[in-house]
């Protein structure tokens, strides 16, 4: 199967509103979902208003009569009030949808059930409870301007080729209210390497296996970030779901106890042993610049079996 062409899309998120929920499993994990928006994410397509209310309602099953779409993040960490551990998203709408939201309270609704949709299709391993609630914030944390990649037909205004093509951190939301099949085997963790290109740029190479299949790099995520670097593709029959998480926000001490094999030594210059290297490297990396976000790029070699990130 050919990949899916993409562009790129540079976010700077504008705040919109806050929902609560929490994970199903463990049920303590507060999850908080920003729905923001931002006028280059694609906007829906045209309809009248009997279709998006039957949209509204999940009374309709054809899904490409009005799909939205959403840019979903990575969950990052933070802290509710009480100092508790939770989980912070951000779902990003088009501009356009802001306006209905705020006279519309059902609009507003399916908004947030749409994003705990994506959420959920995205991330695989969270449920997320609908009994919600509504901070009075506007937003949790801060919202970081970003780049994504989307299929050049939703970018475009082009005719959708279907559903299945529409399956990426930017996606076609649905109104079902039954959750997405999910992959429940565990996220395989990429290799990857870095190195300078002249002055000034930064080349991240991820080895990615020359068998992976077409489909599941056409539906792969990218999401880069002044100070970290997400890269997703979701598994299939054949292959597990892959997954890299280079974070640069992070203490020195937070990087080697999360990185595999990790030690102290890598702090106190003893690394001398293969399974210390990725601590190392992202040691190394974080005293770099930040990543620049404007003029990221991304090439797949598949012939090669990298994933080559220009930063």
């Amino acid at each position: 199967m050919a990949t899916t062409p993409k562009l790129p899309i540079d976010l700077t998120p504008t705040p919109g509103f806050c929902i609560k929920s929490t994970v199903v499993n463990p049920a303590t994990l507060k999850v908080f979902i920003n729905i923001c928006y931002d006028k280059n994410v694609p906007p829906p397509p045209p309809a009248d208003e009997e279709i998006i209310k039957r949209a509204m309602t999940a009374q309709d099953d054809n899904e490409d009569l009005y799909h939205v779409p959403v840019v979903v993040s990575h969950p990052r960490e933070d802290k509710d009030k009480a100092g508790n551990p939770s989980l912070v998203i951000d779902c990003v709408y088009n501009t356009t949808l802001k306006s209905r939201t705020l006279k519309d309270p059902e609009f507003k609704m399916f908004l947030a059930e749409l994003a705990l949709q994506r959420i959920e299709a995205q991330t695989l391993s969270l449920t997320l409870s609908r009994q919600i609630g509504t901070p009075n914030i506007a937003a949790k944390g801060k919202l970081e301007p970003r780049r994504v990649w989307v299929p050049t037909w939703l970018a475009t205004g082009q005719q959708a080729p279907g559903k299945s093509e529409i399956e990426d951190n930017v996606a076609g939301a649905s109104a079902s209210q039954e959750s997405p099949q999910r992959i429940t085997r565990d996220p395989q963790r990429l290799l990857w390497s870095w190195r300078k290109e002249g002055d000034q740029q930064l080349m991240v190479v991820v080895a990615v296996s020359k068998e992976t299949p077409y489909d599941t790099i056409a539906q792969a995520a990218l999401d880069i970030e002044p100070r970290r670097l997400i890269l997703r593709v979701p598994g299939s029959a054949k292959s597990p779901p892959l997954e890299l998480d280079i974070d640069l926000s992070r203490s020195d001490a937070e990087i080697v106890a999360t990185a595999p094999g990790a030690s102290a030594a890598v702090l106190h210059g003893t690394d001398d042993d293969d399974k210390m290297k990725e601590p190392s490297r992202t040691l190394l990396l974080k005293r770099q610049r930040d990543f620049d976000v404007d003029q990221a790029s991304a090439e797949w070699r598949i012939a090669e079996g990298e994933l080559v990130i220009h930063v």
